[in-house]
Parts: C-alpha cells; sequence; structure tokens
C-alpha cells in the first residue's frame, strides 16, 4: 500500500526559501509520477508541481521559475524547493504518488492517488 509523509514546512519571511520532503513507504517512488498540491484557508486544492518517472515536471503558472520539484529515488523521496516566496504561497502543502502528471493541474488527480497528512507554510512577516 501506498503511503507518503511530508516534512520541512514552518514559517518564513516573504522572499524566503523552504524545501519541502516527501517520504515513500510501500512502493518504490521511481516507478510512479508524484506531486505537490496546496490548498490555502477558504481555498480549493490546487495542484502544484508534479514529476513522471521519467523527470519530466510540470508546475502550476504561479510557481513557475521559483519552484522546483525533484525526486531521489534512492532515498525513496520527493522534494519541492521554494524560492522567493510569497504571502499567496500561504497553505497547507500535500504530498501525492500516483497522480496523472500532465501539463493541466485539473487531470493530475484519480481514485488511486496516495495523499500525505500535509505540512504547513505560512509566509509572512
Amino acid at each position: 500500500q501506498l503511503h507518503v509523509v511530508e516534512s520541512g514546512g514552518g514559517l518564513v519571511q516573504p522572499g524566503g526559501s523552504m524545501r519541502l520532503s516527501c517520504v515513500g513507504s510501500g512502493f518504490t517512488l521511481d516507478y510512479y509520477a508524484m506531486a505537490w498540491f496546496r490548498q490555502a484557508p477558504g481555498k480549493e486544492r490546487e495542484g502544484v508541481s508534479c514529476i513522471n518517472s521519467r523527470e519530466g515536471t510540470h508546475y502550476v503558472d504561479s510557481v513557475k521559475g521559483r519552484f522546483t520539484i525533484s525526486r531521489d529515488n534512492a532515498k525513496n523521496t520527493v522534494y519541492l524547493q521554494m524560492n522567493s516566496l510569497k504571502v499567496e504561497d500561504t497553505a497547507v502543502y500535500y504530498c501525492a504518488a500516483n497522480v496523472e502528471c500532465m501539463a493541466n493541474p485539473d487531470y493530475w488527480i484519480n481514485p488511486d492517488i496516495a495523499w500525505g497528512q500535509g505540512t504547513q507554510v505560512t509566509v509572512s512577516s
């Protein structure tokens, strides 16, 4: 059974950086497409970035050029490096395994996704 756990959230000032980690268990991560989603208070969950088994990546427009998704298959871990953070990046960030990684984030979700518990990222001065 696929299981993922996120870590690395916290409080950061605008313009700062933060790296989130997502460790997978119960499966070999390099065979699966992985993604990061986020949900801000009062807003719907949105896809942020995904990476497929061939290292192809996609990003939502609002984070392009600032966020980078990567994977370390030896550690069964996916990362989200977030730079130039903005107040509007504040959200609970979720890792997801077994997504449909394509250009449109609206199509990433499928019934077989394994979700993490989420990690809070707060960007504030």
